[in-house]
């Protein structure tokens, strides 16, 4: 039997034993949870399947330890080939040695040894599967849109360029020397979804100073094939105005809508402003839909503000000087100035315009076919850019997508559907066709006396 005395001398060395183990016996572990662990956010293919001689990649969710994406890790079935990782953008891409089998569909996996920069592994393996082509790829990705149009001047100096491929280009290949303003440091950024790279100077540029944007052989499409060496210039402001805006006023400015033919409304649209048609008599609609000013059916004002309409659509189809476009605007910053389209033009997701603090800068956009923006689409104005300052002259018909947000002027050939919940800051003036509204939402642009 234990003494009160020996009992207390038991008890403290078992403490102190219980301490020592604590401190420096046993080490506890904090485990990850699932949602500490990375994911794939996108497969990377062809939508039309992949060239024979493509890569395939996936982007991560965040930034994976270099040495666990290889090709034990990540790898197509059957297959053997080279893995990259491409730190900046959280890219992996798995290369074939040689040429897959043409319209072949092939089994890819990641394991759960690929693990993010904290060394968690995957939650559980990601597979994918995809179909190739007859034929590989042998022409090299092109230029689609650069926003800072050649010869450009009054351009920002705290600029950024960005270029949009018309094609998928291997991210790694995509990088300072291979995208830059000559003689400027700065990162250079890919998104592969919208395939977009981005230059971004270190440092402001010099006031009222030429540079040249190069873009190198060196970059690649996912095929391997280079695209060809491009050069284009510009020179910095500051300007004491952003250009001329196309002469919308005093006719036909104060119209919110106009429309050659008919204007036809349901539910319940306001539009702040005039509304007008000519040389067609019909607006219905109204009731339900309100209209703060004045409403001209095939009066005399319509009919002058239609001719004023064709000078102002000619004059903003006239503008030199353009950078060119094509296809979807989404993701973009885009500088004051004209950029034209040689066909049609969409937006999906937000286009952002920025006027570099300047209240007088001027976008027009030459659109030779239509206009459409995408459901929820949003025309973003940044930096001091004015609704009413948007120029979109396009050659047939414009279609804002539901419960988008649109800015600027349609100054449009044929017709204008603003379809259900679109807002829309500017006007929408339709030459020689109808204006169909749907519960919308509509703030004109007001001349000044």
């Amino acid at each position: 039997m234990c003494t009160k005395k020996q009992f207390a001398k038991v008890f403290t060395v078992s403490l102190a034993l219980v301490v020592l183990i604590s401190c420096r016996g046993v080490r506890q572990t904090t485990q990850a949870s699932p949602s500490d662990s990375s994911t794939v956010v996108t497969v990377i293919p062809q939508a039309n399947g992949v060239a024979t001689n493509r890569e395939v990649a996936v982007i991560f969710s965040a930034p994976m330890d270099p040495s666990s994406i290889n090709s034990s890790t990540f790898a197509i079935s059957g297959v053997s080939s080279a893995v990259t990782y491409d730190v900046t953008n959280k890219i992996a891409a798995c290369k074939p040695f040689s040429d897959l089998a043409p319209n072949t569909a092939y089994n890819a996996t990641i394991t759960t040894g690929a693990k993010n920069a904290q060394g968690i592994p995957l939650a559980a393996p990601f597979a994918f599967s995809f179909t190739t082509r007859a034929t590989s790829d042998t022409s090299g990705p092109t230029i689609a849109l650069i926003n800072i149009p050649a010869g450009a001047t009054c351009v920002p100096v705290d600029t950024k360029v960005q270029v949009t491929f018309d094609e998928g280009v291997d991210s790694l290949s995509v990088n300072p020397t291979t995208f830059h303003i000559d003689g400027v440091t700065g990162t250079v950024s890919y998104n592969p979804i919208s395939q977009i790279a981005t230059f971004t100077p270190a440092a402001s540029l010099a006031a009222n100073t030429s540079y040249t944007i190069t873009l190198t052989s060196g970059i690649k499409d996912m095929g391997g094939v280079a695209l060809a060496p491009f050069q284009s210039s510009f020179t910095t402001g500051p300007c004491q105005t952003g250009g001329n805006g196309v002469p919308l006023c005093p006719s036909p400015g104060n119209f919110a809508v106009l429309a050659g033919t008919t204007v036809t409304n349901t539910g319940s649209t306001t539009i702040a402003g005039d509304l007008g048609v000519s040389p067609g008599t019909a607006v219905t609609g109204f009731p339900p839909g309100l209209v703060s000013g004045t409403t001209h059916a095939a009066d005399g004002v319509a009919a002058q503000a239609q001719a004023d309409l064709i000078t102002a659509f000619n004059d903003a189809a006239g503008r030199s000087g353009a950078s060119s476009v094509s296809g979807d605007l989404g993701g973009l910053t885009l500088s004051p100035g004209v950029y034209k389209s040689t066909s049609g033009i969409g937006i999906t997701g937000d286009v952002t315009l920025d006027a570099h603090g300047n209240p007088d800068a001027v976008f027009i956009f030459q659109i030779s076919s239509t206009l459409i923006t995408g459901s929820g689409s949003h025309v973003v104005l940044t930096n001091s850019a004015k609704a009413c300052n948007v120029f979109w002259q396009v050659g047939s018909s414009a279609t804002l997508g539901t419960n988008s947000v649109f800015a600027g002027n349609i100054l449009a050939l044929t017709s204008i559907a603003v379809t259900t919940g679109a807002k829309f800051d500017g006007r929408a003036l339709a030459r020689n066709g109808a204006v169909t509204l749907d519960t919308n939402t509509i703030n004109g642009c007001t001349c000044l006396p």
